[in-house]
C-alpha cells in the first residue's frame, strides 16, 4: 500500500485494518522517531496518546515500539484528547503523537504529530519525511537501532486541568448551568476534570449536565462531528429541557468546541472567535502589551478583525488550515487565532488549538453578568452568514472562470486561498475554495443583510454547479 493514501495534508488518516494496520503504524513510529532525532542519547523522549475508539491502544502500542526500535525513550499517557497531547508535548518539550480520527467515523482512525513545544507537523514541514521514511521501512523493514528506547507511563489528566485553570478563572463566575455533550468522545473524561472535580481541584459554580459521556468510539449515539448540525439536535433539545445556560458540543478528540445557546440556537464559531479574541486581547494589554497580534482565517466572519481592530490590535488573516495557523502564530508572537472550524489556538497553550480552553473564555464572559448566552453571541453576530456549502465538482478550473466572468467589475478579487470576491460597498463578500482531497468545492457567503446574502449565495451556487 501507498502511504500516500492516508497521510494528508496535516495528519495521517485512514480506515482501520485496511489502510492503517499496525505494521504501518509501526513503521510511521519509527520514521517519526528518526525526523525527530529521539533516537540520540539525551533527546526527549515521544510522548504517544489515544482516544477511545476501539482501535487506538493496540496502535498506540504498535507506534512506541517502531519508536523505541529507532532508540528513542516512549512516555505512553494513554487515553486523553488531542490538546492533552498539545499539553504534554508543550510541558515537557517532547515530540508527539496521538492517535485519533478526530470526528471521522468508528471505521476510521489517525495521527497527529507535533514536534517539541506542540510545534505542527504538515507536508511542508516534516511529515512528507516521515511518509517516506516508513514506506522505506514497510519496503525493506525497519533497521534497528544498536540500543532500544525505553518505555513508561504518565497520568497528565490532572496537571493537563490545572494548567487551564490557571489560565482562566472560573471561580467568581455566577452560577451557570452547562449541558455538555460529548458525543462519547474524549469530552467525557476532560469535561470533569476541567469544569468538575474529577481531577481533584476546587469545584467551580457551574452545573454539568452530561450527554453521552460515556467513552465509545463506535459512537452508539451519533457522529462525534458538531460541524454537521444534525449532531446538534439532541444538545439543543437538552438546553431547552434543562432550562441550562448553554450548551457546548465537543468532536471525538475534544479539541473543537460548539456553542449552543439558551434557546437551543447554535453559536457561530465566528462569534466565539471574536469573544475570546477581545478577552485575550484585553487581558495582555492590562499587562502592557502594546502591539498585540490576533490571527484569523480568510473565512470567518468580517465580525472577527473588526472586534479585534475595535479593541487595539493588528488582525493578521491567513489561508485555512491547522499546522499552518500555528505556524503563523509562532511568527506572529499573536495571542490568539479563530478559525471558523471551531478550532482555536492560544499563545498561552504553546501556540496549540484547545476547544475546552476556548470554552471556559466563553463560561467566563457570559457568568460575568447576567446577559443570556444568546443576545452575547448575537452582538456578535452582526452579519448573515451561508455556512460552508460543498458541491461536488468535476472541472473546478472552468467553475473559477464562470465565477470570474460573472463578478467581474463588481467587487475586488483575492488569491489568498482559493477565490475571495468581496463587494466594493462591503455589502458582501464570498470565498471559493478547493478541497485539498476531493472533488469538492467549498463555498461560504457573508452579507450585511441576510437577503444580500441568500441572493450571492444562490448565484454562486448556480455558477458552481453549472
Amino acid at each position: 500500500m501507498a502511504l500516500s493514501d492516508i497521510v494528508k495534508a496535516y495528519d495521517v488518516r485512514g480506515l482501520v485494518d485496511g489502510q492503517l494496520t499496525e505494521e504501518v503504524v509501526r513503521a510511521l513510529g519509527a520514521a517519526f522517531a528518526d525526523e525527530v532525532d529521539a533516537g540520540r542519547p539525551g533527546a526527549a523522549p515521544i510522548v504517544i496518546g489515544h482516544d477511545m475508539r476501539p482501535s487506538s491502544p493496540a496502535l498506540a502500542a504498535a507506534a512506541a515500539d517502531g519508536a523505541r526500535a529507532r532508540g528513542a525513550d516512549v512516555v505512553m499517557i494513554g487515553l486523553c484528547s488531542t490538546d492533552a497531547t498539545y499539553f504534554a508535548s508543550g510541558s515537557l518539550d517532547a515530540p508527539a503523537m496521538m492517535f485519533t480520527a478526530s470526528h471521522n467515523p468508528a471505521a476510521y482512525n489517525g495521527i497527529k504529530f507535533s514536534r517539541a513545544g506542540a510545534r505542527g507537523v504538515s507536508l511542508d514541514t516534516g511529515l512528507a519525511a516521515i511518509r517516506d521514511g516508513a514506506q522505506r521501512y514497510l519496503d525493506e523493514g525497519l533497521a534497528e537501532a544498536p540500543e532500544r528506547g525505553g518505555l513508561t507511563e504518565r497520568d497528565v489528566l490532572p496537571d493537563y486541568a490545572a494548567h487551564l485553570r490557571s489560565l482562566v478563572d472560573l471561580t467568581r463566575i455566577r452560577p451557570l448551568k452547562v449541558v455538555v455533550d460529548a458525543a462519547n468522545g474524549m469530552g467525557g473524561m476532560t469535561v470533569p476534570a476541567v469544569l468538575g472535580g474529577a481531577a481533584g481541584l476546587g469545584q467551580l459554580p457551574i452545573e454539568v449536565v452530561p450527554l453521552y459521556f460515556e467513552l465509545d468510539g463506535t459512537f452508539p449515539n451519533h457522529e462525534a462531528n458538531p460541524l454537521d448540525p444534525a449532531n446538534l439536535v439532541d444538545l439543543q433539545a437538552a438546553v431547552v429541557e434543562h432550562g441550562a445556560d448553554l450548551g457546548l458540543a465537543f468532536d471525538g478528540d475534544a479539541d473543537r468546541c460548539f456553542v449552543i445557546d439558551e434557546r437551543g440556537g447554535a453559536v457561530s464559531p465566528s462569534a466565539v472567535a471574536a469573544i475570546v479574541a477581545e478577552r485575550e486581547i484585553r487581558r495582555v494589554q492590562a499587562a502592557g502589551e502594546q502591539d498585540v497580534v490576533v490571527i484569523h482565517n480568510l473565512i470567518t466572519s468580517r465580525s472577527v478583525p473588526e472586534t479585534i481592530t475595535a479593541a487595539g490590535a493588528t488582525p493578521v488573516r491567513t489561508r485555512v488550515g491547522h499546522s499552518l495557523i500555528k505556524d503563523r502564530m509562532a511568527e506572529t508572537g499573536a495571542v490568539f487565532g479563530g478559525e471558523h472550524s471551531a478550532h482555536y489556538y492560544f499563545r498561552d497553550f504553546w501556540g496549540a488549538d484547545n476547544g475546552m480552553l476556548a470554552a471556559m473564555h466563553v463560561l467566563a464572559t457570559l457568568g460575568a453578568d447576567d446577559e443570556p448566552m444568546s443576545e452575547l453571541a448575537a452582538r456578535y453576530t452582526p452579519y448573515a452568514s451561508s455556512g460552508e456549502i460543498n458541491s461536488t465538482v468535476a472541472d473546478v478550473p472552468a467553475a473559477y472562470t464562470r465565477i470570474v466572468e460573472a463578478f467581474a467589475g463588481r467587487g475586488h478579487f483575492d488569491e489568498l486561498d482559493g477565490l475571495t470576491v468581496m463587494a466594493a460597498d462591503g455589502a458582501w463578500w464570498f470565498s471559493v475554495r478547493p478541497s485539498n482531497t476531493e472533488p469538492l468545492l467549498r463555498l461560504n457567503v457573508e452579507g450585511e443583510q441576510a437577503a444580500t446574502m441568500a441572493a450571492i449565495r444562490d448565484e454562486v451556487l448556480a455558477l458552481i454547479r453549472a
